[in-house]
């Protein structure tokens, strides 16, 4: 009688520490293990074992809420019913081969406090309605094919601390919404086609570390305002068609541990456009 009482309580014990997850929940990630090619893995699933044995998913409550599958060898596209896992804090799938355009559901995972989906091949534009994720501290999407402009909602992640969207294919301009993000300490977008002024508003991103605005079409006068950015530690303007004292602007940032310009802008001490200008 004592053993069967000691088997059942290890059963008990064995029971609860592999508690499934809602049935909604177990769908949406054999969905994506179908839909990501799932059998070539570097580490794959065994659908047959309780779902807190897969690899890189972290559970509380009997509720998924982080996948890490970076450089895990996905393949294929992200399906639509990723959205019912509605707990999901942190979607990491960086560093493999996904491709074709973000499921639509997407915006409806409101808990994502972290998307970081680059190094892919992701394409099409950004959902429109991305500022939906309202929770979000961190949207990386760089290193992907992704098209069309930066959507203006991305001013309603007023959480945002991490925006980066370099090498991509984006056009357009910075969208003004920008400055709502005060909590921003990162915003990348080199490598794109992105043109226009930079809006003095964005003066107003006192909590930015780094400004990263390289390889783009943007031009005129840098704003004044960017010396309001006492924080930064990383300015990279470089192959854009900027004018501006740099020189001056270097001086009122303390801080600055990076500063790329222009090779035509290296003569001298980060000379001004106009002054090489008037050396030609």
């Amino acid at each position: 009688m004592k053993t069967l009482k000691i088997t059942l309580v290890f059963c008990l014990i064995s029971l609860l520490s592999f508690a499934e997850v809602s049935k909604d929940q177990k769908t949406a990630l054999v969905d994506l293990y179908n839909a990501t090619n799932g059998d070539s893995w570097s580490q794959s699933w065994d659908l047959e074992e309780p779902v807190s044995t897969w690899h890189g998913l972290t559970i509380e409550d009997d509720n998924i809420v982080a996948i890490n599958l970076s450089f895990n060898g996905l393949k294929g596209s992200l399906p639509e019913s990723i959205s019912k896992l509605k707990h999901l804090k942190v979607l990491n799938l960086s560093f493999n081969k996904l491709s074709g355009e973000l499921p639509s559901s997407l915006v409806r995972m409101i808990n994502l406090e972290e998307l970081k989906l680059f190094s892919n091949i992701f394409s099409g534009k950004i959902p429109s309605d991305i500022g939906n994720l309202s929770n979000l501290k961190s949207l990386e999407l760089f290193n992907n094919d992704f098209s069309g402009e930066i959507p203006a909602s991305i001013g309603s992640l007023t959480n945002l601390e991490n925006l980066i969207l370099s090498s991509n294919q984006l056009m357009g301009t910075l969208p003004s919404s920008l400055s709502s993000l005060k909590s921003l300490k990162v915003l990348s977008v080199f490598d794109n086609q992105l043109l226009g002024k930079i809006p003095s508003s964005i003066g107003g991103l006192v909590e930015l570390e780094e400004l990263v605005l390289s390889n783009n079409a943007f031009y005129g006068d840098l704003p004044n305002e960017l010396a309001q950015l006492t924080n930064l530690r990383t300015l990279l303007l470089g192959d854009n068609q900027f004018k501006g004292n740099f020189a001056a602007l270097k001086d009122k940032l303390p801080n600055i541990v990076d500063f790329d310009l222009d090779e035509v802008n290296r003569k001298g001490a980060l000379a001004t456009l106009d002054t090489e200008d008037d050396d030609d």
